[in-house]
């Protein structure tokens, strides 16, 4: 552990262990990058999936965040919010949430079978079971791709759960506290009304609207 990831405010929410930065990581699909560039600091949402010990980024050789990535160390972070914490005073308002804070360089995947296996990565995380429907990939498509592996070295979680936490003397008052769940769901399928074939939705497509 470097300092890069102590914790040093309400170390109590925060943890290195592994198998909860896996589950937050799995359940995510967008982080954010951050990098510097010429101009100043940049922050940039994306797409992202798990593989193993590293997380996998992807997008255009043009991309500025793809084309420095490589050449500095970045900060990766990822959110998961759960509900929102009403407290008796504004100042003790909060949310549940789940985070990943991960920094170090990226390195870019040149191998096409090891760069074509990271994209499949990507889609499976994203809609499990879609790959196996998809017709193969254009080799101009892989060679428009830029992908990066970033290794799960330098990374911690911090995770708060519960109610709100007021000073002593405020609960005595007449004023609701609670939470408010948060929760993403999924609606029906819609098919492309560009679709020149009548294709019945997929099992892995109707799939969304029961989680």
């Amino acid at each position: 552990m470097t300092d890069r990831v102590a914790f040093k405010r309400l170390p109590e929410r925060g943890t290195h262990e592994r198998a909860v930065i896996d589950a937050i990581l799995d359940e995510a699909t967008v982080c954010h990058v951050g990098i510097a560039d010429v101009h100043g600091p940049v922050v940039i949402p994306t797409l992202f999936a798990r593989d193993g010990d590293s997380i996998i980024l992807h997008g255009s050789p043009a991309s500025r965040l793809l084309r420095t990535a490589t050449t500095q160390e970045v900060c990766v972070t990822v959110t998961l919010v759960d509900g929102l914490v009403l407290a008796r005073s504004a100042f003790h308002h909060s949310m549940n949430y789940r985070s990943v804070v991960v920094f170090g360089t990226p390195s870019e995947i040149t191998d096409d079978a090891e760069k074509a296996a990271a994209l499949d990565l990507l889609v499976e995380h994203l809609v499990p079971g879609r790959n196996p429907t998809l017709r193969p990939m254009h080799r101009n498509e892989l060679k428009g791709t830029k992908v990066l592996r970033l290794p799960l070295d330098t990374v911690s979680a911090k995770v708060r759960t519960g109610g709100p936490v007021d000073d002593e003397e405020d609960y005595e008052l007449p004023i609701w506290a609670g939470v408010i769940p948060i929760r993403t769901t999924y609606g029906t399928p819609s098919t492309d009304p560009l679709s020149r074939v009548d294709v019945p939705v997929p099992a892995h497509a109707l799939a969304f609207g029961q989680r």
